[in-house]
C-alpha cells in the first residue's frame, strides 16, 4: 500500500525557477529520508507529488544537462 507521508511538519522551499509571480511556483521539502515531496504552493494541502532521491537527483541532472542532440 503506498502512502502519502506525514509532512505536516516539513519545510517546503519554493524553487529558485518560480517566477515569484504566483503562477509557477514549484516547492520541495528537503530532509525526508529516502525522498523528495515536490507541490504546487497554489495548492500546498493538495497532496504532493513523491520521488525517490534517486529519481529526482536523475530528473534534475537530466534538466542541468538540457535537452540530448
Amino acid at each position: 500500500m503506498n502512502r502519502t507521508p506525514d509532512l505536516t511538519t516539513a519545510a517546503w522551499r519554493k524553487s529558485s525557477y518560480s517566477d515569484g509571480g504566483g503562477t509557477n511556483c514549484l516547492e520541495v521539502a528537503d530532509g525526508q529520508p529516502g525522498i523528495v515531496p515536490v507541490r504546487d504552493s497554489k495548492t500546498p494541502n493538495a497532496r504532493p507529488l513523491i520521488f525517490s532521491t534517486d529519481s529526482w537527483s536523475r530528473f534534475v541532472d537530466g534538466v542541468k544537462a538540457g535537452p540530448a542532440e
